[in-house]
């Protein structure tokens, strides 16, 4: 096994195409992190109050249950994990995966897929969920990036 993990959430396949080039362009191993019950677009529907992420979003304690805790995180060093941006944060389910495992010692690189804003205070809001790993603010990854590019932003890693 490599070092490094992609990591990844994705409801739309935005995250996930940015994911799976990252993971080629790096040599790295992919996973999916999977709610146990799938996101409907009622679910995603961020002018409803009342739908599911909004209600997550709305509830910083908030930790959607995960299909599976598979990931053996302790076979790697560093884990780029990539997630959409929700309400300027990552969406409760990256909490979920965080607490889930062990951290201590990984270095963690945030990617993202936004439709409009960037990381912000991403970092800072998951640090509580793995205390014993250092998160850092990786890049937005919208559109198409050569794997030439991506090779070299992994090599600053």
């Amino acid at each position: 096994m490599s070092k490094t993990l992609v990591a990844y959430f994705s409801v739309g396949g935005t995250t996930a195409r940015a994911a799976k080039s990252l993971a080629d362009a790096s040599d790295a191993d992919l996973y999916e992190i999977r709610p146990a019950k799938p996101y409907t677009q009622a679910d995603l529907n961020w002018m409803d109050k009342k739908s599911r992420s909004s209600v997550e979003m709305n509830d910083k304690s908030s930790r959607p249950a995960l299909a599976d805790k598979d990931a053996d995180i302790s076979a790697y060093d560093t884990i780029l994990l990539g997630f959409p941006i929700w309400w300027y944060t990552a969406p409760r389910i990256i909490n979920s995966f965080l607490e889930s495992y062990d951290f201590s010692g990984k270095k963690i690189v945030l990617f993202v897929t936004s439709g409009g804003s960037g990381l912000g205070n991403t970092a800072n809001d998951l640090a509580g969920s793995c205390p014993n790993a250092v998160i850092l603010d990786g890049m937005v990854l919208n559109g198409p990036l050569s794997a030439d590019a991506l090779k070299k932003w992994v090599k600053t890693l």
